[in-house]
C-alpha cells in the first residue's frame, strides 16, 4: 500500500517543478514510509511513497517501461491486485517480460496490453495513475468499491491529483476552501459520489477512471452493481458464498511482510480470522496473529444499550482460543483519547472532521499498536452492508423511511444519553445549511441509480434499494475512515468482504435468503458456522465500541471550556453562544454534549491546522 500524487500541465515544462512535487509527495510519507520517488516529464510529474508489501526489493516506484530507449509509460500505484499471478502468466504468454515479482509491474504491463480496459481485469483494492508518454495522456483509476482513495483538482491546463486531499492542497494553485455544500457533506452522514468537503477537489468515484489529455478531462465508469437474476437455491447460495470467501481470504493472505487479523469477536471479523487461520494451517504456516481494541476499565464501566448488548473482549478471546490465534489487545485510556496531539493526528489523517468522535481516535491508536507488530491486517469491514447486518435492514420503520436509514445512527453509537452532533452549531447556520434537505436530495439521487429486476415484489424491491444505499453511500464512509486511520500509521488494511465477485453475487441474492433464519446476516452465518464457536455464530450484532469511561465526556467538556475561553478559537464564529453556555453549565450531563463537543473540537482543530477559508 502506498501514497501517490502528481501533476499534469500541458502549458509548461514540469521538469523544472521538482520542489512542488517534492512537497506534494512529502504529504504521503505516512502512507509510504519505506521509500519514495519522483518521475518528471515535460508535461507530467508523478510522485510516490511506498509501503513495501509484495517484493520489497523490486517494486520501486514510480515504475516506468521503455522500448528502444523511449519511454512508453510511467505508473504511480497504490493497492494490492490479488489476481496478479494469473495476469502475469497471461501477459507473459502475450510476450511481456518482467523484471520483478511485484503486482505493480503487472499493472503497468496490463496497461500496455489492454489500455484503460485493464481496470475490468483487476481483482483488488487500488488507486493509480498511468502517464502514457506515447499519447501524452494521464489515466486515473480507482477500485470498484472505493477501498483506496484518489483525489484530483482540475486546472485550466491539466490536473493535480493525490491519494489524499492533503497532497492536492500542497500544490500552490490549490487553496483549502469550504463552502456550504462542503459543510453539508461533512454533516450529512452520507458519502456523495465524487464530492469532498473542499471546493474544487473531487474524488475519482469507485469503479471509475478519469482520462486527462490536451482536449480536457473525461470520466468513465467501468463497473457498477447490476441487477441479475439469482441462479441458486438457498443451499447452493450458502455453498457459493463460502467458496468465494475461502478463495478471497486465501488470495488476501499473500504478503512478504508480517500479516494479522483485526478481531472484535463479532461474526464478520471472527469469520475472516477463522478462515485465515484455516488457510495458514493448510499452507503449513504459523498461527494467525490477531488484534483487538480495548479500553481501560471497560469491564468495570460497560453498560449494555440498544446497540451494544455485550462487550467484545470475551468473544474475541473465545475465537482466538478456538482457532489458536496469537491474540493481543491494544488497550487505550481516556487520557490518550482526549490528548489534543492525538486529535490533531486523527484530523490530519482524514483532512477534515470525521464526525465519529472517540471512534476515530481509538481506531487510529489501535492501528498504531498493530503496526508495531504487523504491516498488513485483514478486516471484517463491509460485511454488514453486504449481508444486512445493521438494525436498519430489519426495522420496518427505518426500511420505509424516505431517507438514508442510518441517518440517526451516529447519535446512538455514542451511547445512552448522547445528544446530536449539531447541538452547538449556530441556529442561523443550521437553517442555511438545511442538512436534512441536502441528505434527502442525496437520497433521491441514490435511489434513482438502483438497478431493479422487472418482476420483483415490493419488499424485494425495497430491500434491494436499502442494500444499494448501504453499498454505495454508507460503506464508503467507513472504508474512507479505515484507510485514513490505518495508513496514517503505515498499516495496510485489506477488506475481503469488498471483493467485487462476492459483492455482486450477494447484492443479487433475494432478501428472503439473506434473512432466512429471521436474523441479521443469515447467509454469512450459515456459510461460516462450521469454523466458529456457537456463541460467536449466534452473537447479536454489536458496532465498533466507544469508550464508556465517564471521565471521557468530562474531559471533553473541559477541553470545550478552554476553547470557549479563548477568543481566538476560529470555530466560535460557527457556534450558538447560548447553547455553548448551557453545555458548560455545572448541571449539564457531559454525556449529553459528548458528540457535539467532539465535533466542535474537531472543527476548531481543522480550521486551525488547515487554515481553511469558509465561504458561506
Amino acid at each position: 500500500m502506498c501514497g501517490i500524487t502528481g501533476w499534469v500541465a500541458f502549458d509548461r515544462d514540469l521538469t523544472t517543478e521538482r520542489p512542488v512535487l517534492d512537497a506534494m509527495t512529502a504529504t504521503q510519507l505516512c502512507r509510504g514510509p519505506d521509500a519514495g520517488g519522483i518521475h518528471l516529464e515535460r508535461h507530467a510529474a508523478l510522485g510516490h511513497r511506498r509501503l513495501a508489501v509484495i517484493d520489497p526489493e523490486g517494486g520501486a516506484q514510480p515504475m516506468t517501461v521503455e522500448h528502444d530507449g523511449r519511454l512508453l509509460a510511467a505508473l504511480s500505484y497504490s493497492g494490492e491486485v490479488y489476481n496478479h499471478r494469473e495476469l502475469r502468466a497471461e501477459l507473459a504468454a502475450a510476450g511481456h517480460r518482467f523484471r520483478t515479482r511485484s503486482d505493480t509491474e503487472v499493472v503497468l504491463h496490463a496497461y500496455l496490453e489492454w489500455g484503460a480496459g485493464l481496470a475490468e481485469r483487476l481483482n483488488g483494492m487500488f488507486a493509480f495513475a498511468v502517464w502514457d508518454a506515447r499519447s501524452e495522456e494521464l489515466l486515473l483509476v480507482r477500485d470498484r468499491m472505493g477501498v483506496k482513495p484518489l483525489h484530483y483538482h482540475r486546472t485550466a491546463h491539466g490536473v493535480v491529483f493525490g491519494s489524499e486531499a492533503k497532497a492536492v492542497l500542497a500544490h500552490p494553485a490549490v487553496r483549502p476552501v469550504t463552502d456550504l455544500d462542503g459543510l453539508r457533506e461533512m454533516l450529512a452522514v452520507t458519502k456523495s459520489p465524487g464530492r469532498t468537503v473542499y471546493r474544487g477537489i473531487a474524488e475519482v468515484q469507485p469503479g471509475h477512471l478519469v482520462r486527462v489529455h490536451r482536449g480536457g478531462l473525461t470520466v468513465h465508469r467501468y463497473w457498477a452493481l447490476e441487477a441479475r437474476t439469482h441462479p441458486h437455491d438457498l443451499g447452493s447460495t450458502v455453498t457459493t458464498v463460502r467458496a468465494l470467501l475461502d478463495d478471497i481470504v486465501h488470495r488476501q493472505l499473500e504478503s512478504d511482510v508480517p500479516l494479522c487479523s483485526l478481531l472484535s469477536g463479532g461474526l464478520d471479523s471472527s469469520a475472516v480470522t477463522a478462515l485465515a487461520a484455516r488457510a495458514l494451517r493448510a499452507a503449513g504456516a504459523g498461527p494467525v496473529r490477531s488484534f483487538a481494541v480495548g479500553f481501560a476499565g471497560q469491564d468495570e464501566h460497560f453498560r449494555a444499550d440498544e446497540v451494544r448488548s455485550t462487550p467484545d473482549g470475551p468473544y474475541a478471546r473465545l475465537l482466538a482460543g478456538h482457532v489458536g490465534a496469537e491474540h493481543s489487545v491494544v488497550e487505550l485510556g481516556s487520557a490518550a483519547l482526549t490528548d489534543p496531539a492525538e486529535r490533531v493526528a486523527a484530523l490530519r489523517a482524514r483532512d477534515a472532521p470525521g464526525g465519529f468522535g472517540d471512534m476515530d481516535i481509538s481506531l487510529m491508536l489501535l492501528f498504531r499498536g498493530v503496526r508495531e507488530h504487523s504491516t498488513v491486517a485483514l478486516s471484517g469491514e463491509s460485511a454488514d452492508e453486504l449481508f444486512g447486518g445493521y438494525r436498519w435492514f430489519h426495522d420496518p420503520r427505518l426500511v420505509a423511511a424516505e431517507d438514508f436509514p442510518w441517518a440517526g445512527a451516529v447519535t446512538q453509537l455514542a451511547g445512552a444519553g448522547a445528544g446530536p452532533r449539531e447541538l452547538l452549531l449556530d441556529r442561523g447556520l443550521l437553517a442555511k445549511l438545511d442538512v436534512p434537505g441536502y441528505r434527502r436530495a442525496s437520497y433521491r439521487e441514490a435511489l434513482a441509480e438502483v438497478p431493479h429486476l422487472p418482476d420483483a415484489d415490493p419488499l424485494e424491491r425495497r430491500m434491494r434499494e436499502i442494500s444499494y444505499l448501504n453499498l454505495t453511500r454508507f460503506v464508503r464512509i467507513l472504508l474512507d475512515r479505515k484507510d485514513r486511520m490505518s495508513m496514517a500509521n503505515g498499516l495496510e488494511v485489506r477488506v475481503p468482504f469488498c471483493d467485487h465477485r462476492l459483492v455482486q453475487y450477494v447484492f443479487n441474492t433475494p432478501w428472503a435468503m439473506k434473512s432466512f433464519d429471521g436474523r441479521e446476516k443469515s447467509l454469512l452465518r450459515a456459510a461460516v458456522r462450521d469454523v466458529l464457536p456457537a456463541e460467536i455464530a449466534d452473537r447479536v450484532k454489536a458496532p465498533y465500541p466507544v469508550v464508556q469511561d465517564p471521565r471521557y465526556p468530562a474531559l471533553l467538556r473541559a477541553e470545550l471550556a478552554a476553547l470557549a475561553a479563548d477568543p481566538h478559537s476560529p470555530v466560535l464564529a460557527l457556534l450558538d453562544r447560548r447553547a455553548l453556555t448551557d453545555a458548560l453549565a455545572p448541571d449539564t450531563d457531559p454525556q449529553s454534549v459528548r458528540l457535539a463537543a467532539d465535533l466542535v473540537l474537531d472543527l476548531n482543530t481543522w480550521l486551525t491546522e488547515y487554515q481553511v477559508s469558509l465561504e458561506l
